[in-house]
């Protein structure tokens, strides 16, 4: 591989994720077509709208209520919807260590205002530098008010950095987010098994 710049996903590249945790925590909570509504290849308008900053938390857990078991609280769609969360493995810290020495790199994320503080917090369990300071600027999607696989996405993110998308090594662990950044002219790699994320750069 030739590249000036690394590009890399957050959930399911540098911090585990279990989509089906969410599924189950929001079955228990009476909502049975939840794996209808999100999932890690598609999901519908309102995860989109959330993931791009377009309707707050607020109004994101309103929307879901209704299809949970009545008297469920606010509080317990969130802990359902952040529980796809996982822990950050500490050999991903060292090869962002060793990544950030070698290359310029970046990180750029389909996320929310809700996730991010629970990804920070489990950042701070293996890590006593902030997220921030591995990269030298994270574009999240709730920020940029646009998502991936969209190709328009990819090319903000490299008109923003002045940089050839044809130079550009982005890894995601989402096919159709790859085959967006391919569309884009990045140079893309499905990473399907997570822990072998340092083998991509040794």
């Amino acid at each position: 591989m030739d590249f000036d710049v690394i590009l890399l996903d957050l959930g399911g590249v540098l911090i585990d994720v279990d989509y089906s945790k969410t599924r189950v925590a929001f079955e228990k909570l009476g909502m049975t077509n939840f794996k209808n509504a999100y999932s890690q290849a598609d999901q519908v308008k309102l995860f989109d709208d959330f993931e791009t900053g377009q309707i707050s938390p607020q109004y994101f857990v309103n929307e879901l209520l209704p299809f949970v078991n009545p008297g469920t609280s606010p509080n317990s769609i969130v802990h359902a919807w952040n529980a796809m969360i996982l822990s950050v493995p500490d050999a991903k810290i060292t090869l962002l260590e060793t990544l950030k020495k070698q290359y310029p790199l970046y990180l750029l994320s389909n996320t929310n205002e809700l996730h991010v503080p629970v990804v920070r917090k489990e950042w701070a369990k293996v890590s006593s530098k902030p997220l921030e300071s591995f990269f030298d600027k994270i574009y999240l999607s709730h920020e940029i008010h646009m998502r991936k696989p969209l190709p328009e996405t990819f090319h903000f993110v490299c008109n923003d950095l002045s940089v050839n998308p044809s130079r550009v090594l982005f890894v995601d662990d989402s096919m159709q987010h790859v085959l967006g950044a391919r569309q884009a002219g990045l140079q893309a790699i499905h990473l399907q098994d997570t822990s072998a994320l340092g083998q991509l750069f040794s």
